[in-house]
């Protein structure tokens, strides 16, 4: 069974990376993975209160596995801050949701989101999108780790 300590100071993204790694790499699951992901996710980032990941289908985001309350099921591209970052193929980093034209209530008690593109064969298959009940709650250093567990699902989850 996988166990992850708590990590050291400085130390959370790697060793969230490495956790992914382990958890994800061999297994041909992709909903599995995500899953497994979702809840690592959960687990180990502070102040969140949803994490979890949208996937292409028809043109449109669907919802696939997550941690939190009940989301929206379908998002258009170009919409909200999971649409826009599919649609522009950028991370969103918003410091405060309701200042985000058009942002897509699913928990009223969200105040600060942030996603980020997965690409396959170079092409958006998804996001991965993490909200939190405070205002500026994801820093740059929170985007730039981010990036590295989007690479490693990239690589090892889809």
């Amino acid at each position: 069974m996988f166990d992850m300590k708590k990590p050291e100071a400085g130390q959370l993204y790697p060793q969230l990376c490495a956790g992914l790694r382990a958890l994800c790499e061999g297994v041909p699951h992709t909903t599995a993975n995500l899953a497994n992901a979702s809840a690592l996710l959960n687990e180990f980032l502070e102040d969140i209160n949803w994490v979890g990941f949208y996937l292409m289908q028809d043109g449109r985001l669907v919802l696939g596995p997550f941690q939190g309350k009940p989301a929206c099921i379908e998002i258009a591209l170009g919409r909200g801050v999971c649409g826009t970052a599919a649609a522009q193929d950028a991370v969103q980093r918003v410091p405060d949701v309701h200042a985000f034209p058009g942002h897509i209530a699913c928990d009223g008690a969200s105040r600060s989101e942030i996603v980020l593109p997965l690409h396959k064969n170079g092409c958006v298959v998804g996001v991965l999108d993490i909200d939190s009940p405070l205002l500026e709650r994801f820093s740059a250093e929170d985007e730039a780790g981010l990036r590295q567990v989007a690479a490693v699902l990239e690589q090892f989850a889809l």
